[in-house]
């Protein structure tokens, strides 16, 4: 095999390789002595068919086999000889010598991955900022999760519906007088006044009793999933079948037990325990931040420009998702800001993937296992494929792995920070962190972190699935700055409860500390629901 450098210019290479036509050939006369034992044909004993005829027969098909393979085998070689480490999949152009008897001639064109400058690690001073759990700490996660536990009772029957009440209703949907797909409903539950509703629905609802008809005049939001009603006009006639009020527990040992728990001051003690963690993940989130913001300020070298816009895509395309018709000439005007966060983002991925590499870091076997038995654990019935899937898929094992592996990297790289702590409040420390997630360039985590490194091996994916309800009612999610779970909603799992899909976060956050995904087999389409739900 001849090679020719055709391109050597920052981290793109280009190759013009040519192959010899006796190389192919004795690839073609290997593939035909390999197969003529288990060839058969009329007049032939079993194995004893000439080369010739088998040639004949399948010649075109090993021909190009064997072209394949000698393609693969030629890329290799080149990238081993010349030391490459492609940063995405090399292309690969044939110039000519598809013919038999003729050299075989391609181009390979990649970008490779960029040489990291060595880190120094010592030195770096970071202040950590940290909260205290207090007894009003304690005291409001149990008012909140007291009202998660909130009941609803029927109410009187002159009762007028306000906000905390529950209205059941039936409901028909009409736009332009015709009554459209998923608008016909049956005893909804709709809490007034908790926003699930677009805009005018739940006013329309204040001040019903149970019996009452009524028609709620709305109109769908310009960015509505269903096209064929998005920024139409429609009315639904309802029919009140119940008003109900709330009742919200008191915080006693009755409380406790409800949950599952012995006493009042168990249940205070698991909280006091959950609010003390969340703490530590807000003062975890701010302190990686500060690290991966010096490091982001004292490296700065070239990243491959594809990796870059792979990552840009990401953002842009979970960004479009969440945004109304009203963000979207802010999104243009910070296209840039997007760019060079994806670029931040890239450098310091393949940063860290590089200190983790020359310091020993590693995800151990035993590691890897609990993380695979906590990703089968999602879906039960499945936990066998779920297995099979990440020891078969070395793809979606990798970005399995990289959320740990970030994780013990930043772990390696504080152990070496000196670190001073002041203590605030939680709402300055929240603010901190707000505050950086409203500077563009502050939130440059590697996608999906705390928990994900484009580095050398991620071979990282970035397709998700998502579906929409084509319902009168729901509006879009509000976008807010990612906290930490409040201690409260996570007690109340101590009771068993159904599980809740986590709500999606914007693509230029962070997630929470210790979350990440990757992608398992695919599972049933979840089943259509109704549409005023």
């Amino acid at each position: 095999m001849s090679v020719t450098e055709t391109l050597n210019e920052g981290l793109k290479r280009g190759y013009s390789l040519e192959i010899a036509a006796a190389a192919i050939a004795a690839k073609v006369d290997a593939a035909i002595a390999q197969v003529a034992p288990q060839v058969k044909m009329p007049g032939f004993r079993p194995g004893k068919v000439p080369g010739n005829l088998i040639r004949k027969m399948h010649g075109d098909a090993l021909r190009r086999e064997a072209l394949q393979e000698s393609i693969n085998d030629a890329v290799n070689q080149l990238l081993a000889d010349k030391g490459l480490r492609p940063a995405t999949q090399p292309q690969i152009d044939i110039d000519g010598g598809l013919g038999e008897g003729e050299d075989l001639k391609i181009s390979v064109s990649l970008e490779v991955l960029p040489e990291v400058p060595e880190s120094d690690l010592e030195g770096i001073a970071l202040e950590r900022l940290t909260v205290e759990a207090s007894d009003a700490d304690i005291d409001s996660a149990l008012e909140r999760l007291a009202a998660q536990q909130k009941s609803f009772e029927d109410a009187p029957a002159k009762h007028k519906a306000a906000d905390g009440d529950l209205v059941v209703m039936d409901y028909v949907g009409t736009a332009d007088g015709v009554a459209f797909e998923g608008g016909t409903g049956e005893g909804m539950e709709i809490e007034l006044g908790s926003g699930r509703l677009i805009p005018g629905f739940e006013d329309g609802l204040k001040g019903v009793k149970t019996g009452d008809k009524t028609t709620v005049k709305v109109t769908f939001p310009a960015d509505y999933p269903a096209e064929n009603l998005a920024g139409k006009d429609a009315e639904f006639a309802v029919t009140v079948t119940a008003v109900k009020t709330a009742s919200t527990p008191a915080v006693d040992d009755s409380m406790a037990t409800n949950l599952g728990l012995e006493s009042l001051d168990q249940l205070k003690a698991i909280l006091k325990d959950q609010v003390e963690a969340e703490l530590n993940g807000l003062t975890r989130t701010y302190l990686k931040r500060k690290l991966l913001d010096h490091l982001a300020a004292s490296h700065d070298f070239e990243v491959p420009p594809t990796m870059v816009d792979a990552e840009f895509q990401q953002i842009w395309r979970q960004v479009e998702a969440e945004a109304t018709d009203e963000d979207k000439a802010q999104m243009e005007a910070e296209r840039g800001d997007y760019g060079r966060i994806a670029e931040r983002r890239v450098r310091l991925g393949l940063l860290l993937s590089d200190i983790g590499q020359k310091n020993g870091v590693q995800v151990t076997q035993a590691e890897m296992n609990r993380l695979v038995a906590q990703e089968a654990a999602r879906y039960q019935g499945q936990e066998r494929e779920v297995q099979k899937y990440f020891a078969e898929n070395a793809v979606a094992a990798a970005q399995l792995r990289a959320p740990l592996f970030e994780e013990k990297v930043v772990d390696f790289l504080l152990g070496k920070a000196t670190i001073t702590d002041r203590v605030v409040s939680r709402e300055e420390l929240e603010a901190a962190i707000e505050s950086e997630d409203e500077t563009p360039l502050g939130a440059g985590v590697p996608h999906g972190a705390p928990g994900h490194v484009h580095g050398p091996n991620c071979n990282h994916d970035h397709d998700h699935d998502h579906g929409h309800d084509h319902k009168p009612a729901k509006k879009p999610a509000a976008k807010k700055v990612v906290k930490a779970e409040p201690a409260a909603e996570a007690a109340a799992e101590e009771a068993p409860k159904p599980a809740k899909k986590a709500a999606a976060k914007k693509a230029a956050e962070p997630k929470a500390e210790g979350e990440a995904e990757a992608p398992a087999p695919k599972k049933a389409a979840p089943k259509k629901k109704a549409a005023a739900e």
